[in-house]
């Protein structure tokens, strides 16, 4: 079977679960809630960064970027609807690749419009604080905040193709980026960088210092969601359905 009759049925799959476009909906909706209140916040902080504070929705947003990955994957797995899967498309690795697509493009489509109404919502509170955005640094944290919440979303259906749960990479993830990466963040901050979260949002911030840079940072998430991809792979071709 070609590749382009698989994603359209996956596409459909996404389009007709409702628990996932109110998933996206979510990513949309707190992600800006969240950095319009940043906005009216205190800015005598020394470590004030205008951008972050713009973008700072992010930090719970990404929760849905997360389910939204887990989910798209983890629905295959109720009832045992991966045998009628796989049993319609054999050739495991397009189908796979098709439901990383079906992860990818709306996400990252749904992130790069949230990230644009959260600056405009936050810099309108911000007011002067945010003068000192240049034109660059917004697109860049824009076009930055689009890109990791898919490889976000990628890392999560990674993990659920691996763990044949949604449920496991919720428990996982969810508590990683908010509860252990702060520790390790407290206690080791230059190996702290390199943790899939914080390396992607090095993108967010207007001035960062340490190894990585903006870019730099993405490329580890990226590579962090890709070995979750490929032992989800592995997971999946080693596996009987």
């Amino acid at each position: 079977m070609n590749l382009a009759p698989v994603l359209r049925a996956e596409a459909l799959k996404v389009l007709t679960l409702r628990s996932l476009c109110g998933t996206l909906l979510a990513l949309f909706a707190f992600t800006t809630a969240f950095s319009a209140l940043a906005g009216v916040s205190d800015t005598s902080d020394p470590d004030f960064d205008p951008l972050f504070t713009a973008l700072s929705g992010v930090m719970p947003g990404q929760i849905a970027a997360v389910a939204f990955g887990a989910v798209v994957v983890s629905s295959e797995y109720q009832g045992n609807g991966i045998r009628l899967t796989l049993a319609a498309v054999p050739q495991r690795g397009r189908w796979f690749a098709a439901k990383l697509v079906v992860v990818a493009v709306p996400v990252l489509a749904v992130g790069l419009v949230t990230a644009l109404a959260s600056l405009l919502a936050a810099r309108a509170g911000l007011g002067a604080a945010a003068s000192g955005l240049t034109a660059g640094e917004q697109v860049r944290g824009v076009l930055g905040c689009g890109v990791y919440l898919m490889l976000i979303a990628l890392l999560a259906a990674g993990l659920t193709t691996l763990f044949r749960s949604g449920v496991a990479t919720l428990s996982t993830l969810v508590p990683f980026i908010f509860v252990v990466s702060f520790v390790i963040g407290d206690t080791a901050s230059g190996a702290a960088d390199f943790l899939p979260d914080r390396a992607g949002q090095i993108a967010l911030y207007q001035a960062h210092e340490g190894t990585l840079g903006p870019w730099t940072g993405l490329a580890v998430t990226a590579l962090w969601a890709a070995a979750a991809l490929l032992a989800g792979l592995w997971r999946l071709r080693r596996t009987d359905a």
